[in-house]
């Protein structure tokens, strides 16, 4: 998440700075733009994955449909170690807010829930959640940085519902787990939202 959406890839810088020749860059080029990291476009280069209208309108219509699927799956398949595993990871995640520390809740929050996509234990839904916590990723890394932890509230909601789902699968409280997922989608979809309408420029700033 260093780089911007759009942002072009120096082919021959990134071959310098890691000793490679362009050959195996571009191979690593075509595995990125495979899982949805990077955009490839002709003879133009690769750039990274835009954030563009339509990828975050196929965002908001596809997450919960996909989420829904997993988390059902998740209830009925999940193993106890997986299960602790989940529990780990979202004590890494309750950590990284408490101490305000957007890049580590941003990578704890996108770890638990591939970490659910590994219990569904689904093929074709890993996929396709795999390509919507990419973007997942992006959206709340940009929401939480310009919002500077304004929102603590949030996130606060975000660490109880991780727990509730949490507690929902150890029981196999399937219902349960489906409406606790929808709430945090809300969540998700406020980041969203927030991401294509930041609040204006105050009008002190434009007339002082």
């Amino acid at each position: 998440m260093d780089l911007a959406p759009g942002v072009d890839l120096d082919e021959v810088g990134l071959s310098e700075l890691y000793g490679l020749s362009r050959t195996p860059v571009r191979d690593v080029f075509r595995r990125m733009a495979g899982e949805g990291f990077v955009e490839i476009v002709g003879n133009k280069g690769a750039s990274v994955a835009s954030m563009n209208h339509k990828t975050l309108k196929e965002f908001v219509q596809t997450a919960p449909l996909i989420y829904v699927s997993v988390t059902r799956l998740a209830v009925n398949n999940a193993t106890p170690a997986q299960l602790k595993e989940l529990k780990r990871i979202q004590t890494k995640y309750r950590n990284a807010v408490k101490k305000a520390m957007i890049d580590e809740l941003v990578i704890f929050d996108n770890q638990f829930h591939t970490m659910l996509g590994e219990m569904a234990d689904n093929h074709y839904l890993a996929v396709s959640l795999q390509r919507l916590l990419i973007d997942h990723a992006r959206i709340s890394h940009s929401y939480f940085d310009r919002t500077a932890f304004n929102e603590c509230d949030l996130l606060e909601k975000s660490v109880d519902q991780h727990d509730k789902l949490i507690d929902a699968i150890d029981n196999g409280r399937e219902e349960t787990a489906v409406a606790i997922t929808l709430e945090h989608w809300d969540v998700s979809k406020l980041q969203s939202d927030m991401f294509v309408n930041p609040d204006p420029i105050p009008l002190e700033a434009m007339v002082g």
